[in-house]
C-alpha cells in the first residue's frame, strides 16, 4: 500500500498546474448566494467529472441551485468516506471593496490565487473533487465506498444543498465525514458553534420629534435591549471532557486559525447585532424598531436555556416581540477519532507541524452530519480575506491541502 500512497502524490505534484488551473476557472465561475445561482460553477465541476468519466448524478430541487453527488466502491467491502464541500460563495460588492485583484478574476499575484469564494470555500471542494478522482484511479486497493458532495446553497443555510441531500438521500451519510471549509492546516474541526439567529421588533406610538414626552422612542428602548442582551454571553455551557482537554492544548492553534482573542469565545456565548431597522426621519420619534441578532451556542449549551434567558430580560421590555430566523445546534464529535488521527499524521508525514483538533467559531455544512453521529471532521487553508476585499489562497497551501485530503482519504479506505 506505500507504493499506491507514493504513486497519489506523484500524481499531486506532475498534475500541480492543472490543479491550479481548475482552482482559478472555478472562481471566475461566478456563484455569490444570494442569488444562489451555481449554474455556471456547477458545470465547471462537471466537465472535469465527465472528462475522466467519474461517476457522478445532480440533484437540483431548485434548478439554479444543483448539487453534485458521485459514488463509487472500492476493491473490497468497507467503511464509507463522503467529501463534502460547497460551491456558492459570498456576494462581492465591487462598488464599495476594494480588490487589487477583481473578485472574479483567478488572478495569480505572489504566489496566491485571489478571488471572491477562493478560500471560502473552492480550494477545500477543489481538494475534494481531486481527491475523487484521484482515488477513483486506484478504487480497486480501496475497502469500502467513496462519496464526493459538491453542493449549493451553503452560505444561506439554505434548504436546498446539503441540507436536502441529508435529508432526502441516505446514502450520502456514511460512516465518515471530510471537509475542506478554510481552517488552517494547523488546525482540524471536529465541532463548531451553532447559530442561532433573532429578530427582535419594539413597537411604541411614536411622535413628533420635540415632543418626546408623549411616547416612548423604540430605538432608545432597543439600544437599552442590545445592552442587556449582552448577559447571554455569561451563560455557562456544559463542556465534556474529551473536547475541554483538545481545546485547553490548543489555545495558540485557535488564535493562528481564527484569529487573536479566538480561544477566549471558542467556549463562550457570543452576540452579534448584525441588522437594525429604526426610525423614518430626523425629527420623528420612531414608533418602531427591529434588530437581528446572531447568537452563536457552544457544544453543551442548549437553545432552549438561552431563550430562557432571553425571555426572563424581555420581561422588562413589554414593548419588544422576539422572533426565531434561524437555529442550527451546536455539534461536536470526539477530537481522538481516527480520522482526527490520520490527518495528523499525514501532516507530519508531509513535513509540517500536528494540526489540533479545534472547535470552528463559524458554520459548515460538516454540522448536518455531526448531527446524526457521523463524525465530521474539516481541514482546508487560512480563511485569508474571507468575506472581505482581496480574498486569497496560497498555492503551496492549497496544493497541501489536496494532498491532504487525497492521502487521508486514502489511508482511511485502505486500513
Amino acid at each position: 500500500m506505500d507504493s499506491v500512497k507514493r504513486q497519489l502524490a506523484k500524481w499531486i505534484d506532475e498534475d500541480r498546474e492543472t490543479i491550479i488551473a481548475f482552482l482559478r476557472d472555478f472562481v471566475r465561475a461566478k456563484s455569490p448566494n444570494p442569488p444562489g445561482d451555481t449554474t455556471l460553477a456547477a458545470a465547471h465541476v462537471t466537465r472535469f467529472l465527465e472528462a475522466r468519466a467519474l461517476p457522478f448524478r445532480v440533484i437540483a430541487p431548485q434548478p439554479t441551485m444543483p448539487n453534485i453527488v458521485g459514488t463509487f466502491e472500492g476493491g473490497r467491502p468497507g467503511r464509507h468516506l463522503v467529501l463534502n464541500g460547497h460551491i456558492d460563495v459570498f456576494p462581492a460588492d465591487e462598488t464599495n471593496e476594494r480588490w487589487t485583484h477583481g473578485p472574479w478574476s483567478g488572478t495569480i499575484a505572489d504566489g496566491k490565487i485571489y478571488g471572491r469564494g477562493v478560500a471560502d470555500m473552492k480550494a477545500g471542494t477543489s481538494a475534494s473533487i481531486f481527491t475523487f478522482a484521484y482515488l477513483h484511479r486506484i478504487r480497486e486497493h480501496l475497502k469500502g465506498r467513496l462519496t464526493l458532495t459538491a453542493v449549493s446553497d451553503e452560505e444561506t443555510f439554505g434548504p436546498w444543498g446539503a441540507r436536502y441531500l441529508m435529508e432526502h438521500h441516505a446514502e450520502v451519510h456514511g460512516d465518515c465525514l471530510l471537509n475542506g471549509e478554510p481552517s488552517s492546516p494547523l488546525t482540524i474541526r471536529f465541532g463548531e458553534k451553532g447559530p442561532l439567529w433573532l429578530r427582535f421588533t419594539t413597537r411604541t406610538k411614536g411622535a413628533h420629534g420635540a415632543y418626546t414626552h408623549l411616547t416612548p422612542s423604540a430605538t432608545k428602548i432597543a439600544a437599552r435591549l442590545i445592552l442587556d442582551l449582552e448577559e447571554l454571553t455569561t451563560l455557562q455551557p456544559s463542556v465534556p471532557v474529551e473536547i475541554a482537554d483538545a481545546l485547553a492544548g490548543a489555545a495558540a492553534a485557535i488564535d493562528e486559525a481564527q484569529g487573536p482573542g479566538a480561544k477566549d469565545i471558542v467556549q463562550r456565548v457570543t452576540l452579534n447585532i448584525g441588522v437594525i431597522h429604526g426610525g423614518l426621519k430626523v425629527n420623528m420619534v420612531p414608533g418602531t424598531c427591529v434588530f437581528e441578532a446572531d447568537v452563536r451556542l457552544p457544544p453543551g449549551l442548549g437553545k432552549d436555556e438561552v431563550l430562557a434567558k432571553i425571555q426572563r430580560i424581555l420581561g422588562g421590555y413589554p414593548e419588544t416581540t422576539l422572533e426565531e430566523i434561524n437555529y442550527s445546534a451546536p455539534s461536536a464529535g470526539d477530537p481522538n477519532h481516527e480520522m482526527v488521527g490520520i490527518l495528523r499524521a499525514n501532516a507530519r508525514a508531509l513535513g509540517r507541524p500536528d494540526p489540533a483538533p479545534i472547535l470552528s467559531l463559524g458554520g459548515t455544512d460538516a454540522r448536518l452530519w455531526r448531527q446524526r453521529g457521523i463524525p465530521g471532521l474539516v481541514h482546508g487553508p487560512f480563511p485569508r480575506g474571507m468575506a472581505q476585499a482581496d480574498e486569497h489562497v496560497e498555492i503551496e497551501e492549497y496544493l497541501h491541502i489536496v494532498r491532504m485530503h487525497v492521502l487521508s482519504a486514502f489511508d482511511y479506505l485502505s486500513r
